[in-house]
């Protein structure tokens, strides 16, 4: 592995854009330091929105919920259109934002924020027909969905702007309006994104809010909110539940993974181990549903430890404007402490190093590509959910053993399951307690596939029509005919 030194000037300009409230930019009395994380200096300083500027944002979502939610179908779906062909528009500004404030590689970030569109626009094509339930001589009765109200999006600092767009296509698809609170972490390109698609929803339809914990907590206990979708730590997606609870609040919730993959004697080490790193290693690690904890057949782990070190050696890490650059760095201190304490801990208690890449110098949060063996389930670094590049491989006699480790967690976002044998995978795979399980792959996200945690990894589901349910209520129309 190599690691890149020099920081090369940014190819966009990185200024403090503004609020998002009631269809006007505006500043605020507040304000928060967004860190690149490739140096460790401040990048920018944008608005946080204090708890009247929240006030005046609900009360123009509450007013403009009426006329969204009376705006026939077809028309909200063209609007949402007209908003991704903006953020199309300006996809290379929004990428080098992401790739400033998160530190991702730019051609990682135009993948973000690429993958995101096709979730926002894959709502655009999908129904909210009626279900007629019984239409007899008696009585029609008629299933309707109808919009929840007013939603609040929460996003996490792994891919702000893709989660932001998997949040406000449905919102928007089923009619409510929507509120984006970007991480305080990396808030720069979802403000930029409600600065450049101002103009094209009515006033209080689409709003963002920059702002730190007290914002969001604000945002689950307001009266205000009916529906909120959070993706975060379990830690806040415990404490959102539980703020939620008063008001009843709709919530849909993903929490993270401690994903586990299998690996079954007969897969070919060679064949498999590109797709093993990349399954625990892309983004740095941090990914929501990445590879975490990796089983092997204990006879051929030496195989499997030598294939996928061979794979690290060739990462390039360094800035993400720098071309040639696979990876960056961790996303901030406190998880880069966390990523170090992890491992240091691991190896304190007899687990071994037997790959550590290297990472550039210099004060921003790098943590070289770590590959950990000999760590017992246990170990805080295999039981809990790492979010760095850190890979456990973890060693198995049986694979109803293998099985058995995988379960045993309260985590259960996703699970993967590798062998040429696509039967005996498949039998393997539907024993693994979590919501989604791949074949040969690890992760794999579709518009028109659900994705959702069991356990507590989460709440209900985005993605899908199952995700554009997820804003809207149930109501159900029963008519009495030859009455009256």
């Amino acid at each position: 592995m190599t690691a890149t030194t020099t920081t090369p000037s940014r190819p966009v300009e990185v200024r403090g854009p503004q609020l998002l409230i009631d269809g006007r930019l505006t500043g605020s009395a507040e304000a928060i330091d967004v860190v690149d994380p490739s140096t460790g200096q401040v990048l920018t300083t944008v608005p946080a929105a204090t708890p009247g500027q929240l006030d005046v944002a609900v009360a123009a979502a509450r007013r403009a919920a009426p006329g969204w939610a009376g705006t026939p179908v077809a028309e909200r779906q063209e609007r949402v259109r007209a908003f991704a062909a903006v953020v199309r528009e300006n996809v290379d500004e929004l990428a080098a934002l992401v790739t400033c404030e998160v530190g991702k590689p730019l051609f990682r970030a135009r993948s973000e924020v690429s993958s995101g569109l096709a979730f926002a626009e894959a709502y655009t094509r999908m129904t909210l027909d009626d279900e007629v339930i019984h239409d007899g001589v008696g009585e029609l009765v008629r299933l309707r969905r109808v919009p929840v109200g007013v939603a609040a999006a929460i996003t996490a600092w792994n891919y702000p702007l893709m989660l932001a767009l998997c949040k406000i296509g449905p919102a928007l698809v089923a009619g409510n309006p929507v509120l984006v609170k970007p991480s305080p972490y990396t808030p720069v390109a979802t403000l930029r994104l409600g600065e450049l698609v101002r103009d094209v929803l009515p006033a209080g339809v689409f709003q963002v809010l920059a702002g730190g914990d007290g914002l969001g907590v604000a945002m689950t206990t307001h009266p205000g909110i009916d529906k909120v979708s959070f993706t975060g730590s379990g830690r806040a997606g415990r404490a959102i539940l539980a703020a939620t609870a008063p008001t009843v609040k709709r919530v849909t919730l993903e929490m993270g993974g401690n994903d586990a993959g299998i690996v079954l004697p007969d897969a070919d080490p060679g064949a498999i181990a590109a797709d093993l790193y990349a399954g625990g290693m892309s983004n740095c690690g941090q990914v929501c549903a990445g590879l975490k904890r990796l089983f092997v057949p204990a006879s051929r782990a030496g195989e499997y430890a030598d294939a996928i070190a061979a794979v690290a050696a060739g990462v390039v890490v360094g800035d993400g404007f720098t071309d040639g650059v696979d990876m960056g760095p961790v996303q901030n201190a406190p998880q880069l402490r966390r990523v170090q304490g992890l491992l240091a801990d691991a190896v304190g208690r007899g687990a071994e190093v037997y790959f550590r890449g290297e990472a550039p110098d210099g004060p921003g949060y790098w943590h070289p590509v770590t590959l950990v063996r000999g760590a017992g389930d246990d170990v805080p670094l295999v039981a809990e959910e790492q979010f760095g590049p850190v890979l456990p491989l973890l060693t198995y006699d049986t694979v109803d053993e293998a099985v058995a480790r995988a379960n045993a967690t309260t985590f259960g976002l996703g699970a993967s399951v590798w062998s040429p044998d696509l039967d005996a995978a498949e039998r393997v795979a539907l024993r693994l307690d979590a919501g989604s399980v791949w074949v040969n792959q690890h992760p794999m996200l579709s518009p028109d596939t659900p994705f959702g945690g069991r356990k507590q990894s989460g709440l209900g589901s985005e993605g899908s029509l199952l995700g554009l349910h997820a804003y809207t209520d149930v109501s159900v129309l029963r008519i009495k005919r030859g009455a009256a």
